[in-house]
């Protein structure tokens, strides 16, 4: 009656006039059915709602309540609400910045990929700004605040999400929609029973027989399988109006940084001078790294020890929080950091300017590394393309969306290049909050649009999105709150699964609702025509709620046969060998940069290292693949040997091995032959570009048939 006087008139308004009529008329036990069926669809609605909101809880820790505040001299905890601007705050290592302020005293490095989408941290000297919702990365450091916590950046954002979610329109339920046909349809039948037989028994029976179940109970059965079907897949649904319209979603908006990349940095290459090997020179760096807090530090000991090197215990370690920090490693005087911090410790090298050329190009950081006061190389790292994000795109073109639009904060050269490697339709770079919002509400007019994002600066859009989608395993606490879906799994894969289990289970409901409609229909005519009672007629559209629900149900299953997958571990164990395979390419590329550089002697020997290592490694794990692996997956993925273009490029790999050994045979020196040099860095070079595609292709086709964990 409340929704009524609203002037919200939908499916349950002819459950009312039964009901009514039912008491009037004293027919209590069809009144009661009624009653019945009408309180259990909506318990149905709220128990998927209140399951939603009950699992998002374990999401919300971000934003933070309290802060430490100086005052006569101690340090305090005092919550947000009571910091003012002025106030001496400690922002201690891991803590999210809780106001806005200055740096004071101590070096910060910060993250502040949740706010801007760039992946990698910065460093902020004394006299610089720093925005509340960024993570202190490195060492404790005191904030000055210039403003409260309300007037802070964090604070805005939160005021964007409380806009843009108050301006979206609310979901409209698939049930509500057909019964703008369906209502008025029964009280036209109705109306006709009782002027042509005078009878208003008649008329309630009519009712009685039309009262949508289907549409009550079948749709919101359908829908709530559906949410439980989602979370047993890692994926989290606020409601069935989400689950609805996510069906329906034919727009797709990304943030790049932690949703199309890994947002993590990763050791990408290693560049030196050629007097010291690559894997010493990353084991020196690294010994002396494990000591630091900085996340470039957590990155650069992890890439060490997935090749198993030995790090030793660095000794006298000083560090300059956010440039650099040295100390000595197995007795050697070693040194890391920025490139300006190490230029004023060692003289220059000319190698330098291609390293800087190089992160310029292809957007990575390097941390530079001198050894014994001598600037010997530079490791590079980037924030990586997902394996699973490709497929992931593909499946989800397959599964309706006509439009992608990547949407970020970041730089626009690395958003253009990597739009152009997966074929995103449209890129927009250095986006703030605002201007993402308005970017998808100039994509929601033309069809259902989503949005998908971590960060706190993606919350906005979130809200603004016809469905947000928060990637919530690691994303901020705003945008899983701002998000009407959380994928709860860090694939981005998972969303194409939310795609197809959303677009099965409204596909379930709309069946149901459409026969049900149809066998209440046909029941309606026959109770006109006098030969149901009201009582009656409540068990047969009981009898119908039963086969529609049962029908509905089938949502609850997977749709589809789940295809014979690898083991995990035969997945793991070639991830592992790739691995072991990447300073081999990076040695390869090296040899081919610098080969007209080095001595005759010491030239020899690098490529004769390299065609032995070739042989004994690269060959070796090609063949096993070729003989063992690739039957297998073949087998999975059906077809006429779906493997053909991928031992193709076993085998031209095969032959650039031998040519490069024939090469190397004949190769007399780098002064005598300049045009068998230019011979050997072509095959070099191509090996190496050839070798990088194919073990991407490989593990994007391993991860396709793996079996999920």
């Amino acid at each position: 009656l409340r929704d009524l006087v609203r002037g919200d008139v939908g499916v349950d308004l002819i459950a009312i006039l039964s009901m009514a009529g039912a008491l009037l008329l004293g027919e209590m036990l069809a009144g009661i059915v009624i009653a019945l069926m009408v309180a259990g669809g909506g318990a149905l609605e709220d128990f998927a709602q209140q399951r939603a909101r009950r699992e998002l809880h374990r999401l919300l820790a971000r934003a933070p309540a309290n802060a430490n505040r100086y005052s006569d001299g101690a340090l305090i905890q005092v919550s947000l609400a009571e910091i003012k601007a002025g106030d001496l705050l400690l922002v201690r290592a891991g803590e999210v910045v809780p106001v806005d302020g200055v740096l004071v005293s101590g070096d910060a490095v910060l993250d502040e990929s949740a706010l801007t989408g760039e992946p990698l941290p910065v460093a902020r000297q004394p006299g610089e700004r720093a925005r509340s919702g960024t993570v202190n990365a490195g060492d404790p450091f005191d904030l000055r605040a210039t403003a409260t916590a309300e007037r802070s950046t964090y604070a805005g954002i939160v005021r964007l999400v409380q806009a843009a979610q108050a301006e979206k329109a609310p979901f409209v339920r698939l049930a509500d929609r057909y019964a703008l046909l369906f209502v008025p349809l029964a009280l036209a039948v109705a109306a006709a029973a009782w002027l042509a037989s005078g009878d208003p028994v008649r008329a309630l029976a009519v009712l009685v027989v039309a009262t949508p179940c289907p549409l009550i109970l079948a749709a919101p059965v359908a829908i709530v399988a559906g949410i439980s079907r989602a979370a047993r897949e890692g994926i989290l649904v606020k409601g069935g109006g989400a689950l609805e319209t996510l069906a329906r979603g034919e727009v797709l908006l990304f943030d790049k940084t932690g949703t199309l990349t890994s947002g993590r940095a990763r050791l990408a290459a290693i560049e030196h001078d050629g007097e010291v090997a690559s894997e010493e020179l990353l084991r020196l760096a690294a010994s002396l790294d494990q000591v630091s807090p900085h996340v470039i530090a957590e990155a650069l000991v992890g890439a060490a020890r997935e090749r198993g090197l030995t790090l030793a215990v660095p000794l006298d370690v000083r560090e300059e929080p956010g440039a650099g920090l040295e100390g000595r490693v197995d007795g050697r005087r070693v040194a890391l950091g920025s490139y300006a911090w190490i230029a004023e410790r060692t003289n220059p090298a000319a190698w330098t300017g291609h390293v800087l050329r190089r992160m310029t190009y292809e957007g990575t950081t390097s941390v530079f590394v001198a050894i014994d006061g001598i600037l010997r190389g530079a490791l590079l790292f980037g924030d990586d393309i997902r394996t699973d994000t490709p497929k992931a795109l593909r499946r989800l073109r397959d599964a309706g969306i006509k439009r992608m639009v990547m949407v970020t904060g970041d730089r626009s050269d690395l958003a253009e290049a990597i739009g152009a490697v997966l074929g995103i339709d449209s890129v927009l770079a250095e986006r703030s909050p605002e201007e993402k919002v308005a970017a998808v509400l100039a994509e929601r007019g033309a069809a259902v649009t989503l949005m998908v994002g971590d960060g706190v600066n993606d919350a906005p859009a979130l809200a603004a999105a016809d469905v947000g989608i928060a990637m919530g395993a690691r994303g901020s606490g705003a945008s899983s709150e701002a998000a009407d879906v959380v994928l709860l799994v860090d694939r981005l894969d998972r969303l194409a699964d939310a795609l197809r289990i959303a677009k099965r289970a409204r596909g379930i409901a709309l069946q149901s609702v459409l026969a049900g409609m149809g066998l209440s229909l046909a029941a309606m005519l026959v109770a006109a025509a006098g030969w149901l009672v009201p009582v009656a007629g409540a068990l047969l559209q009981e009898g119908i709620d039963v086969a529609v629900i049962l029908n509905a149900l089938r949502a609850l299953g997977r749709g589809q046969r789940r295809p014979p997958t690898l083991p995990g571990a035969i997945s793991e164990r070639l991830q592992a060998e790739h691995q072991a395979l990447q300073p081999l390419l990076e040695r390869i590329r090296t040899l081919a940069e610098r080969l007209d550089l080095l001595p005759d002697a010491e030239a020899r020997a690098e490529l004769c290292a390299v065609d032995r290592l070739l042989r004994e490694e690269l060959l070796p794990h090609e063949q096993r693949e070729e003989a063992d692996l690739y039957p297998k997956v073949a087998g999975l993925m059906g077809g006429r040997d779906p493997m053909a273009a991928m031992s193709r490029t076993h085998r031209e790999i095969i032959h650039l091995v031998g040519v490069y050994g024939r090469l190397v045979e004949d190769w007399p020196g780098a002064g005598s032959d300049s045009m068998l040099v230019g011979d050997l860095r072509r095959v070099l070079f191509s090996l190496e570009a050839i070798m990088r595609l194919h073990l991407a292709q490989e593990d994007e086709i391993f991860d396709t048939v793996t079996q999920a964990s």
